[in-house]
């Protein structure tokens, strides 16, 4: 099973590493774990908390 990307500069999702000559990072959200034990310092750092 592969892997859907999204390109960090134009936004087009791909199933390569790397578009536009530079890096992507994959289109799907992080595993949601209610016992996050850096949950806390995330939300710091994003200004939410």
């Amino acid at each position: 099973m592969k892997k859907i990307f999204i390109c960090i500069t134009c936004g087009k999702y791909t199933l390569k590493n790397e578009h536009c000559g530079k890096n992507t990072k994959t289109a799907h959200p992080p595993h949601f774990n209610p016992n996050d034990a850096y949950g806390k310092y995330r939300r710091k750092m994003k200004g939410i908390e």
